[in-house]
């Protein structure tokens, strides 16, 4: 009942939060708005016993992606922008699409009705090993090569970023 409750809840604020990223008019307001959405699905990961990807969706794209376009947003003029003229009267046009895509949706969603069947929720073993270990397990003994490869990769751009900084400061 009150994974119920936490699933809609979640599921709400993070269609709730794309619905506002994508309507709002000032940028600053999208991106909080963004934030919001990415909250609400790091909440229904955790729902799943995704431990893992919960924290990595809040660190990574709430803590590091967001604050970076905050900050981009920030320096950007943005007064300049809001002054043109953005959607160009296509406003019945994406009323069409909008329209003939709730359309599609509910007439796949009423033909395939009968096929939709919820499985029955399994208990988790206590004794299986956790998301974190299940990745890491895999990670490093599957994919150990490419994992070494794409740090390599990623060593050597931040190297040369820092050559090229450094060439453009001096």
């Amino acid at each position: 009942m009150l994974d119920t409750f936490f699933f809609y809840a979640f599921a709400l604020m993070a269609v709730a939060g794309a619905i506002l990223t994508i309507t709002l008019r000032s940028a600053v307001h999208c991106a909080i708005a963004l934030i919001a959405s990415l909250a609400g699905v790091a909440g229904l990961y955790l729902l799943q016993h995704a431990e893992f990807l919960f924290a990595v969706q809040i660190v990574l794209y709430i803590g590091g992606i967001m604050v970076l376009f905050l900050f981009v947003i920030m320096l950007v003029n943005l007064d300049a922008a809001a002054k043109e003229r953005q959607f160009h009267r296509r406003l019945w046009g994406g009323i069409a699409a909008g329209a003939g895509t709730a359309v599609l949706f509910s007439w796949f969603l009423l033909k395939g009705w009968g096929s939709i069947q919820l499985a029955t929720p399994v208990a988790p073993d206590p004794n299986a090993p956790g998301n974190v270990e299940q990745l890491a397990d895999t990670l490093f003994r599957d994919y150990l090569v490419p994992f070494e490869l794409a740090s390599l990769l990623l060593l050597v751009a931040i190297v040369g970023s820092v050559i090229m900084a450094k060439k453009r400061v001096s």
